[in-house]
């Protein structure tokens, strides 16, 4: 196995100890923060010493390609963009910290989704539709290494699928923008001009994430092991699930321990270092 390392910043002192510790034959830089040690073999003490020094790791097959992969599916919120968007709504009405504290423990798992999502969104009743423009102009950012991630999916042929419990208004632009395959999310009802608090049709929530990977996958006629799926919270864990290689992007603990690898302290691009051309 090759393991890498990736951060800011790595500096010698923090390689040598994770490269004893693997008993790696070999190192080679493949990018800037990025290192892979080559027949590397895993020790306990690896995964606390590379946190300690705010590395990310990932024991990888010798032979894995991004070309071996055809579909890529990623969750929306805190995971291709920085912000939770219904967070963000609900600061428009001066009423974030409520919105935001049922958001956060259902991103932990405590409620279920599909309640949380119609609890917030009941919330946001009668706010003007105009303030969802304003969300996507003013505090949309996407992540870092969002875009130089995608540019290389695209050249390598490999199809994007951004699958969110958050709401079609945020998707579809980011699909346009960023040049998406597919995307599947929620559908905010509005009526005159203002949205009524209630979400239309069946709501896109962790089972529905998982659907939607498997009925992609199999419309392309991939098999499980050429799917890599990205997200951050607990209603991620099932589409992770479905994934051949699942990632867990600056997630809740929960997503971190089931998820195949990690990226704690690097940005999407991450993704990109962990196989060879």
């Amino acid at each position: 196995m090759n393991l890498i390392i990736q951060g800011n910043e790595i500096s010698q002192d923090d390689l040598e100890p994770i490269v004893k510790l693997a008993g790696s034959s070999g190192i080679e830089r493949i990018g800037e923060g990025a290192c892979r040690l080559k027949n590397a073999a895993f020790s306990e003490a690896i995964p606390p010493l590379c946190e300690s020094a705010r590395l990310d790791w990932a024991f990888v097959p010798e032979s894995g390609k991004l070309s071996d992969f055809g579909l890529v599916v990623m969750d929306m919120d805190s995971t291709l963009i920085t912000i939770e968007c219904i967070d963000e709504i609900a600061d428009m009405l001066g009423i974030k910290p409520q919105v935001a504290a049922i958001t956060e423990a259902a991103m932990r798992g405590e409620i279920d989704f599909s309640e949380s999502l119609r609890r917030r969104v009941a919330l946001l009743s009668g706010l003007e539709e105009s303030a969802l423009g304003r969300v996507y102009s003013e505090r949309l950012k996407l992540s870092p290494g969002a875009e130089k991630m995608l540019e290389k999916l695209k050249a390598t042929g490999i199809k994007t699928l951004l699958v969110s419990g958050g709401f079609t208004f945020f998707t579809d632009r980011l699909k346009t923008r960023l040049g998406l395959d597919f995307t599947a999310s929620n559908t905010l009802e509005i009526i005159g001009g203002k949205l009524t608090g209630r979400v239309l049709g069946d709501i896109v929530d962790a089972q529905g994430k998982a659907d939607w990977l498997n009925k992609i996958r199999k419309e392309l006629n991939l098999s499980k092991e050429r799917v890599i799926a990205i997200g951050d919270g607990a209603n991620d864990l099932k589409m992770l699930g479905e994934a051949g290689i699942g990632i867990a992007y600056h997630a809740k603990p929960v997503v971190r321990e089931k998820a195949t690898y990690a990226f704690n302290h690097v940005g999407l691009d991450g993704l990109l270092n962990l196989f060879a051309d």
